[in-house]
């Protein structure tokens, strides 16, 4: 499930993303930075966040020029506060510029989820908070390894992983709402079943068919307590996971109704980027 941190990997969707930026033909730099030029680079935090990505601004830095010099003063899952320094490096100055953009694309992309994922936590307490499949191409792992940095857990990766009957499953198979449940169980070869109910009536059915956790789609901060505890009388160890409309402005109301976790897609797919700079200065290296 969690596939993040193969060099290879990493280094491919890098690459793609130099090749796309048009990086190693920075016309600006070719006019008007001497070829022989070297500076010091330094990435600062311009906001209070956590940290995620780094091997990929490394690999970026790295791509651009072999030979160049970095010191990363943070690590995945960190925090950082306004003006610390997170790294410095050292190189040639068009293959700093070159690397600029995506390095910081990726690492303010992954910090900004990590960050949300670790607010979002924070206000969710004792309930775990997880991430969904709404990730953006080409970043699936990586923004899921950013919710683990954040202090999040990953719900599946894709659709192989484990099985998650929802509503249009239901409404395709032409079975009755157990009986697809009980379908299915028998299907998963092992792998964990997840089932989506919009009733008690539904969770209830779908436990009694052998579900290994109930998915309770939109339902209320309110509504929540009376229809667990009634799941709970019949499944005590039930595993209640709420989804559907929940954020920043509701999930600390979840603890008390006692669901296990909820599941969260704007962790990656409307996490705000992280503030963070690249500065340059020249280091008088110029033959």
């Amino acid at each position: 499930m969690n596939r993040i941190g193969e060099d290879s990997e990493i280094r491919t969707l890098v690459e793609s993303a130099l090749a796309e930026d048009c990086a190693r033909q920075d016309a600006t730099s070719i006019a008007l930075v001497p070829v022989e030029a070297t500076a010091n680079g330094s990435i600062v935090a311009r906001e209070r966040g956590i940290l995620s990505g780094i091997a990929c601004a490394e690999v970026a830095f790295k791509l651009c020029a072999p030979e160049m010099t970095q010191e990363w003063f943070s690590a995945n899952g960190d925090e950082v506060t306004p003006g610390d320094v997170v790294m410095k490096c050292h190189g040639p100055a068009r293959a700093l510029l070159a690397a600029e953009r995506t390095a910081l694309n990726l690492l303010q992309q992954l910090s900004g989820v990590a960050t949300a994922t670790r607010n979002m936590q924070e206000l969710a307490g004792s309930v775990r908070v997880l991430d969904t499949r709404k990730t953006a191409f080409g970043l699936r792992d990586l923004q899921k390894a950013a919710v683990r940095d954040g202090g999040g857990d990953n719900q599946r990766r894709d659709l192989s992983d484990e099985l998650l009957i929802k509503e249009n499953h239901f409404a395709l198979c032409g079975k009755e709402y157990g009986e697809a449940v009980a379908l299915a169980k028998l299907a998963a070869g092992g792998k964990t079943l997840g089932v989506e109910a919009t009733s008690t009536e539904e969770a209830l059915a779908a436990l009694a068919a052998g579900a290994d956790y109930v998915l309770l789609d939109n339902f209320s901060t309110s509504e929540l307590p009376a229809v667990v505890a009634t799941i709970r009388s019949d499944f005590p160890k039930a595993v209640l996971e709420a989804s559907g409309g929940f954020g920043a402005h509701n999930v600390g109301d979840l603890p008390v109704t006692g669901v296990d976790r909820v599941s969260i897609g704007a962790l990656t797919h409307s996490a705000p980027a992280l503030d963070l700079s690249f500065y340059l200065d020249i280091d008088g290296a110029v033959n």
